[in-house]
């Protein structure tokens, strides 16, 4: 049996405040993966492991990188991992590099929104590649900054990872502006999962999702916040800072954290209701969230849609 303390060490690499400290995106994104992996043999999610089958016993000529070495330091004996047949998912992931997405950055040693955003599409881009799915992605603020075709293999997926690497959040999102040029750059049919905190008009957002589901693609929206636009913690007078409009105000936030609270809620809601009516699966994240959430959901999403297309 797996020692309980190993695998409660590898199921804290799912807490954003343990990853805080950790600054290079693919050991964050790879340590993701083996905890939640760790964990869904402990959990009731064991079965929802769509690429993994079953093992069997290691012949000479099967490739070296299947064997279950975690199982052969138990049972001194060489068994593969067996995968389940599967047509190959086409991913792209669409993250927002905007300048309001860098909040939270040097806050109590956790993640900004960025942080947090780019390391749950790490770790899925991570999963994808273990499932040898393509993954592509593509990151924009009020123009497309980065666009890297969906394709399956290790330099790949380096590419893709030093790309959120290297993204400093600058400038305003566009959505309206973005997407419908995006959209017609993804020309086959597939998944399009998106990382964003939607600092965005509503009816732009409404009409800029759209423009996947036109083309027949299934779309994951993570709508990313951080716990203060959540729960609006603040009590001393404070002054707030637009990141991606030059304004300021200077304010008792308890005057204002009941109105704030009402507005933010309604516009979750709508887009809820939104992604309801256009058949795309909405999650809101909080950034004090573990990392299972986002792939959980992503599970939940293959699950849901495995062996059919959703129109």
């Amino acid at each position: 049996m797996a020692d309980p303390k190993t695998a409660d060490k590898d199921l804290d690499y799912l807490d954003p405040e343990v990853l805080g400290g950790i600054r290079r995106i693919d050991v964050r994104a790879r340590l993701v993966v083996e905890g939640y992996i760790t964990g869904m043999h402990k959990s009731p999610f064991n079965g929802v492991a769509i690429e993994f089958a079953s093992h069997r016993e290691y012949v000479p000529g099967d490739e070296i990188k299947h064997i279950d070495w975690k199982l052969w330091s138990r049972t001194d004996r060489l068994y593969i991992k067996e995968y389940e047949e599967e047509t190959n998912l086409r991913c792209t992931i669409i993250l927002d590099g905007s300048k309001s997405m860098a909040y939270g950055e040097k806050k109590d040693g956790g993640m900004s929104k960025y942080d947090y955003a780019a390391t749950a599409a790490a770790s899925l881009a991570h999963l994808l590649s273990r499932q040898q799915d393509t993954v592509g992605l593509v990151t924009f603020t009020d123009k497309i900054t980065a666009n890297i075709p969906p394709a399956s293999n290790t330099a790949h997926l380096k590419k893709i990872v030093h790309q959120m690497s290297v993204l400093q959040p600058a400038e305003a999102t566009d959505f309206d502006g973005v997407f419908p040029d995006l959209a017609a750059q993804i020309p086959r049919r597939g998944l399009i999962v998106i990382f964003s905190d939607l600092f965005a008009d509503l009816g732009h957002l409404k009409s800029a999702l759209q423009q996947f589901r036109l083309r027949k693609h299934d779309v994951v929206l993570f709508h990313v916040m951080h716990d203060d636009e959540i729960n609006f913690p603040f009590a001393e007078n404070t002054k707030f800072v637009g990141l991606e409009v030059d304004e300021e105000l200077q304010t008792d936030p308890r005057a204002l954290r009941e109105s704030y609270l009402k507005v933010v809620g309604e516009f979750q809601d709508e887009v809820s209701k939104e992604c309801s009516r256009q058949g795309i699966d909405y999650l809101l994240i909080n950034t004090t969230d573990r990392l299972d959430a986002v792939l959980n959901k992503y599970l939940a999403f293959r699950n849901s849609t495995k062996g059919q297309r959703r129109l």
